[in-house]
């Protein structure tokens, strides 16, 4: 099974890059992962409907060798980050050559927020409702982070409540891949 993941932040020390680095250990070679780099997007822009750049071109070709994909999002402002919806944007359009149409996606995130990224996530699944995405709705994984949760040398994670979150979730998120197998190619 071929697994796009998206981390929301653009960061290099990302905690929601760490959590998924926390996800990939538990998922071990159940899936093959692969990121779907949003850094190098630009800003979306209808002009450039016609003369797609490369990285967006890229963008979508990776959207369309993928089985599932799991978004990590951080939460700024209460909102979901200007990154992420960028990328949305892009794999969306132009009209009518939407390429995220039967991708079964996961969303987890963390902050250092009481409320971890529960604001963020619900306005991600009102937007990945619309990209006909079949979104794993439980379990919800928001996570408030603490970085005594992972080894400091390794980073790999040391909090075994985490760690068997993180494993209920993954089996959860590949029982929904598995359902929601495509059976159509998409655009």
């Amino acid at each position: 099974m071929r697994i796009g993941f998206i981390i929301g932040s653009l960061s290099e020390k990302s905690i929601n890059r760490r959590l998924f680095y926390g996800l990939r250990e538990v998922i071990g070679e159940r899936a093959e992962l692969v990121e779907l780099p949003i850094g190098e997007l630009p800003v979306y822009n209808r002009d450039l409907d016609d003369r797609f750049p490369d990285s967006a071109l890229e963008f979508k070709r990776g959207l369309g060798d993928i089985d599932g994909l799991i978004i990590a999002t951080p939460e700024y402002n209460r909102s979901m980050p200007a990154a992420l919806k960028n990328a949305l944007e892009w794999g969306s359009r132009p009209g009518g050559q939407n390429a995220f149409p039967g991708i079964p996606v996961g969303i987890i995130g963390a902050s250092s927020g009481r409320l971890g990224t529960a604001l963020s996530q619900h306005q991600l699944r009102e937007v990945l409702a619309y990209l006909d995405m079949p979104t794993l709705g439980q379990p919800e994984f928001y996570y408030t982070f603490d970085a005594a949760d992972f080894d400091p040398e390794t980073g790999a994670v040391g909090n075994a409540t985490l760690y068997r979150r993180l494993g209920d979730w993954a089996t959860a998120f590949f029982d929904h891949v598995e359902k929601n197998a495509r059976e159509t190619e998409r655009p």
